[in-house]
């Protein structure tokens, strides 16, 4: 029987390539790959969907890999740059092929499958890509693509015969129909909508990122997760002070709290978690009060008493602070300023026009 290592996220693509697979006998073992950036089987996304119901259901084995600072170090530098904000598809492809071609040897598995498709994503999937892809993973011939696979050269798989060719599909493009039909035809029911998966797609979280890597550039774990939730904003080069905006936040942060952190909290009131990230001098506190502050549900009033917290609950102070207002939440907040969009009525545009290019 022909054995083969699946690459799976849980989303619709890869789950179809692995049914594919098992549609024509062959033994598959999935991997999925965790990364600190949003590739984990606990966050909602396209490319994080629990794998194992469908295992079980489907029946095939699923192994868990983490990338770990291997793929931080190729979201700091990666060789063939990066997509539209930090996300390196490439990179992260070879990486990810590579470990599964270990495992492949490991197992003593014939080829690797990969649930991409031709054209569905702009940077990782475009048909000069593929080669390079597989060149430098040290896989050339032997990843099959089942969704795409008839677009292509025959793999070793198809060409020795482990699989049948002819039962493999010619997909394309961004739209998920084909892949839609495919699933009902497989008995698919339960799968994530498209989405963009990663967080290093995400522009926010992108651009908090590199805030983090200009003043950190070997950021600590919890560092990088905390990304993922609050407010941020940048008090100094030293210090980010991250402010909760909802239940689900203020949970995610005080569980990454250690206990000679700093935090904050408006008392008798809806009130967020407030962490300083970094070095929490009185400068920092007291800036870090003043969010709190503005964040709490006595944003209106003149001033708020705010408790101050070594851990989550050693009480070290109270502030009487007086919440921010709209210039310092601007100045301090760690997002990309873009420049001010200035209307111009339309009757004036060609004038300025002639003067700015010199037309007479």
């Amino acid at each position: 029987m022909a054995k083969a290592i699946a690459l799976l996220s849980g989303g619709l693509d890869s789950s179809l390539a692995v049914l594919t697979l098992l549609a024509q006998g062959v033994e598959v073992t999935a991997v999925t790959f965790l990364t600190h950036f949003g590739c984990d089987i606990t966050d909602r996304s396209s490319c994080s969907k629990d794998p194992f119901e469908a295992a079980q259901k489907f029946g095939f084995e699923v192994k868990l890999c983490h990338l770990a600072d291997k793929f931080i170090e190729i979201v700091k530098n990666p060789k063939h740059g990066h997509g539209k904000n930090m996300n390196p598809c490439i990179d992260c492809r070879i990486l990810m092929l590579r470990e599964a071609r270990s495992l492949m040897e490991l197992t003593g598995a014939d080829f690797l499958v990969t649930g991409e498709v031709l054209g569905q994503r702009p940077m990782s999937q475009r048909r000069e890509t593929f080669p390079v892809i597989d060149r430098e993973a040290g896989v050339v011939g032997l990843v099959l693509r089942p969704l795409s696979a008839k677009l292509f050269k025959p793999t070793q798989a198809e060409v020795s015969g482990l699989v049948d060719r002819e039962k493999l599909h010619a997909f394309s493009g961004r739209t998920r129909k084909p892949q839609i039909a495919l699933a009902r035809e497989l008995g698919l029911t339960d799968y994530p909508a498209p989405a963009g998966g990663c967080l290093l797609t995400d522009p926010i979280y992108s651009y908090r990122l590199k805030d983090l890597l200009a003043h950190d550039p070997d950021p600590s774990v919890k560092d990088i997760t905390l990304l993922k939730y609050g407010r941020h904003f940048r008090h100094s080069p030293r210090c980010r002070i991250i402010v909760g905006r909802h239940k689900g936040d203020n949970e995610a942060i005080e569980s990454l709290v250690s206990p000679s952190d700093t935090t904050l909290r408006a008392p008798d009131t809806g009130s967020p978690i407030t962490l300083i990230a970094g070095a929490a001098d009185d400068a920092a506190v007291f800036a870090a009060a003043s969010l709190t502050a503005r964040y709490c549900d006595k944003k209106r009033e003149k001033f708020v008493t705010v408790n101050v917290f070594r851990g989550l609950d050693a009480h070290v102070c109270d502030i009487v602070a007086i919440p921010s207002d709209d210039f310092t939440l601007d100045a301090m907040r760690i997002v990309e300023k873009s420049a001010p969009k200035i209307y111009i009525p339309k009757k004036y545009r060609r004038d300025i026009l002639e003067v700015a290019v010199g037309v007479s």
